[in-house]
């Protein structure tokens, strides 16, 4: 078993058994930036876009028959998606329970407002852009800045066979020469949750792909990431040491009016180009943590071998079973909003649900179903390919029924092939969940529901190896983005959170024997009315 197998232990134990350095202590003064700072850099605006008829969550969300991903990307549908993602949308302030209010006032302090969610807001992913002949400027490197909407010029050339190369030969999307490439500068969020941090961060990728995989759905669009290839040589291209910022995914993407490419290498040219600007330090002191530099070491080491088809297999959830009769769920419905609106409403609630008015089984059919249908995509090997056998899904879902109308409160196991829940532990949940819940930011009883998306992580781990670890994880952030963008379209309110004694719910759910492991809870359900908030929208 590789390092990923303790890593994924301590995970699990820290609600118990903290991990090293138990006494550390964020140095807020010192903290890092939200996004990378490349000074004094070319950059040119993306353009604004609408979105067009039809681009609506439940044609991003829900399973249907129609095909996905037939239309090529352009400039604008680029511009749109990375706007509606990571694009800084509004500056916000609401009178609610996190720890974190008595700084929001503050200008330097803004808590400023985007479409897809991050583990403690701290935004760490970095989005580069590598374009070849047939963009819409000059081939070269560019680095996403979202507080401006813009690309930042790194490097000037085509380097696409370099990401080519990286990819292998035979991968997906491996003949296009337009990519979006995916890192994480660990200290970004090193800083505040140390050791703990990859867990999150890994989280986040998922997050960030989750979006734009609805986002694209929704408009005929394809976003398959690649998470197996070589590491290494792009962070060479990126000009970023790889023991600070993981390259975690490629996204191939099929551009308008592009010819498939070919030649894989460009290992023969005298000296491979490579961006010799450098992203500028905020903090004085960076730390490194040993824990999160063996995790990042055993995920990078087989990064080039990606799994055959079928490989996950053995890690398939299992059929779920239950103690009693089954609760029949109505057809999943999502309402006509659009992809754009629903992210741009999106928001944790922080304490303010209300229990007076329960959730509907309509509302939590329709999220379950959605959630449950969550994936990576691309070489993860989860989707069904036209010309290939179903892939197994991975995740399972457990529901803690608070205020769910017609539904008994307790803990139920969502079943997505009959659309039913199936009874696991009887009698009202609000106990057990307040009582294994780390923050005082939530009163878990008074959501409507808690929804717990569970991976049989070692079994994953055992199929793919230690780099299936960002796998499971970013599956889980892309779970969590659906939950987000489905409470945002049915108008509930909605929060997700890893602070919990993630023992305390195997044991309560009898996942010992399953191998389940639960990795985050998410709370769904309608808020107090007339809410004391502060909002201004900037795009």
């Amino acid at each position: 078993m590789g390092y990923a197998h303790d890593y994924a232990a301590a995970i699990m134990q820290r609600g118990r058994i903290p991990m090293e350095p138990a006494d550390f202590v964020p140095d807020w003064a010192d903290r890092p930036r939200k996004a990378k700072f490349y000074p004094g850099v070319e950059s040119f605006p993306l353009p604004d876009t609408d979105l067009p008829e039809g681009a609506t969550v439940a044609a991003g969300c829900l399973r249907t028959e129609e095909p996905h991903g037939q239309r090529p990307f352009t400039l604008d549908s680029l511009s749109g998606m990375l706007r509606d993602s990571y694009g800084l949308t509004g500056r916000r302030l609401g009178v609610q329970t996190n720890t974190d209010l008595a700084a929001l006032p503050h200008y330097t302090q803004a808590n400023w407002s985007r479409g897809t969610a991050s583990g403690g807001g701290l935004y760490p992913v970095s989005v580069y852009w590598v374009s070849g002949p047939s963009g819409p400027r000059a081939p070269g490197v560019h680095y996403y800045s979202a507080p401006h909407h813009s690309m930042q010029r790194l490097l000037a050339g085509d380097v696409t066979g370099e990401v080519r190369a990286a990819l292998g030969e035979g991968a997906a999307g491996a003949d296009r020469d337009q990519f979006l490439v995916l890192g994480i500068k660990y200290w970004q969020n090193a800083f505040k949750y140390n050791s703990f941090s990859f867990h999150a961060v890994s989280m986040d990728l998922g997050a960030i792909v989750g979006t734009w995989r609805i986002w694209a759905r929704a408009q005929g669009l394809s976003v398959e990431p690649a998470l197996w290839f070589d590491e290494e040589r792009l962070s060479h291209v990126l000009g970023v040491p790889n023991e600070e910022e993981g390259i975690f995914a490629v996204v191939p993407l099929a551009w308008e009016g592009a010819e498939p490419t070919t030649g894989l290498s460009t290992a023969a040219l005298p000296g491979v180009p490579a961006v010799r600007h450098t992203d500028v330090e905020r903090s004085r002191t960076v730390l490194r943590f040993e824990t999160l530099q063996r995790i990042h070491t055993a995920t990078v080491e087989a990064a080039t071998d990606r799994p055959e088809p079928g490989a996950l297999a053995p890690a398939a959830a299992i059929p779920p079973a239950g103690t009693g009769a089954p609760v029949a769920l109505p057809e999943p419905e999502l309402p006509s909003v659009s992809v754009r609106d629903a992210l741009r409403e999106r928001r944790s609630s922080f304490g303010r649900f209300d229990a007076a008015r329960p959730v509907t089984t309509a509302q939590l059919a329709a999220t379950l179903d959605a959630c449950v249908a969550a994936t990576l995509g691309g070489d993860a090997g989860q989707d069904v390919a036209p010309d290939g056998p179903a892939a197994p899904g991975l995740v399972t879902l457990y529901a803690f029924i608070n205020h769910v109308e017609g539904v008994a409160p307790g803990a139920y196991a969502y079943d997505p092939v009959d659309h039913a829940l199936r009874p696991v532990v009887t009698g009202p949940p609000g106990p057990f969940l307040q009582r294994n819940y780390f923050l005082s930011n939530y009163n878990l009883e008074q959501a409507g529901v808690v929804i717990v998306p569970t991976i049989r992580t070692t079994a994953v781990l055992d199929a793919v190896g230690d780099r299936g670890y960002r796998l499971v994880n970013g599956t889980i952030g892309a779970v969590a983005q659906t939950f987000y963008t489905v409470a945002s379209a049915l108008g509930l309110g909605a929060g997700v959170a890893l602070g919990f004694d993630n023992i305390s719910y195997i044991e309560e759910l009898g996942l010992e024997r399953t191998g389940e492991k639960p990795l985050l809870i998410m709370l769904l359900g309608n808020e107090r009315p007339r809410p004391a908030d502060f909002r201004y929208e900037i795009g």
